[in-house]
């Protein structure tokens, strides 16, 4: 299994659940994807959870608390950088808005809560002792993400100017069509095209986690309780995914690859 010591500037290195019924998340995702939870106090916060593949850490869940009374369950995903004061200041420069400055979580890292101009959100993370994802490219992983906006324009000169991002449109040339989240070589994620986006839903990042049968796991994720937001689709024959929320209505997609 490909283990993961450090994550590059500018690529996904954290995917955490901010869940209404910690509980009953757990055994929906250790059902679907086999994670073993590895629960941390946080004192009068309760616990966090590390959900575990291999012994390596896949992803990560808390409680909402009455402090964030409001806030819906949702996947937050988090990117590595260098600094998070500086990039922090730097997406207050691009038109971000900070919605919690730089912080420290104790030995493991730094961190910041930041909201694009179009509004979704994200947290960046500045690895200390804990670099955050450890596992990559099996079943129950984070391999991809999606932006939905309504202002693609907007977001790609603000995560191209932050993150150094490159965005291209691939083969198709079109300038509407999917954009293709560059990190230096290596794709990472995209931004939908305004016929693909869900324009019910506010802007927002969507997690894609790796399945070794889109269609099995979507079915098994329906057993345990999650509506199907999109059923299992092909493009191009080479992948297939799917849209769906757990019980709790935190939102996430599967698929079987990602290019």
């Amino acid at each position: 299994m490909p283990h993961i010591d450090k994550h590059p500037a500018g690529s996904f290195s954290w995917l955490e659940l901010g869940t209404t019924d910690q509980t009953a998340a757990k055994s929906f995702y250790g059902a679907l994807f086999g994670w073993e939870a590895n629960e941390f106090p946080m004192g009068p916060d309760g616990v966090y959870t590390i959900f575990q593949i291999d012994g390596c850490a896949a992803a990560a869940g808390y409680q909402i608390g009455p402090q964030m009374a409001g806030v819906p369950p949702n996947w937050t995903l988090y990117i590595a950088v260098d600094s998070a004061d500086e990039t922090t200041g730097r997406a207050a420069e691009l038109g971000g808005t900070v919605l919690k400055g730089a912080f420290d979580v104790g030995i493991f890292g730094r961190m910041a809560v930041i909201q694009d101009p179009t509004g979704a959100v994200f947290c960046i993370w500045q690895a200390k002792t804990n670099a955050g994802i450890g596992i990559a490219g099996v079943p129950g992983t984070l391999c991809w993400a999606d932006l939905n906006t309504a202002d693609r324009d907007r977001a790609r000169i603000f995560y191209e100017g932050l993150f150094g991002w490159t965005m291209t449109t691939g083969k198709s040339k079109d300038p509407s069509s999917y954009l293709h989240i560059l990190n230096g070589e290596t794709g990472i994620g995209g931004i939908l095209p305004e016929d693909y986006r869900n324009k019910n839903a506010p802007p927002h990042w969507l997690p894609y986690l790796l399945v070794a049968d889109c269609d099995a796991s979507t079915a098994k994720a329906k057993e345990l309780g999650a509506a199907i937001y999109m059923p299992p689709t092909s493009i191009d024959k080479s992948l297939r995914f799917s849209v769906l929320a757990d019980p709790q209505g935190a939102v996430f997609a599967l698929t079987t690859a990602f290019q």
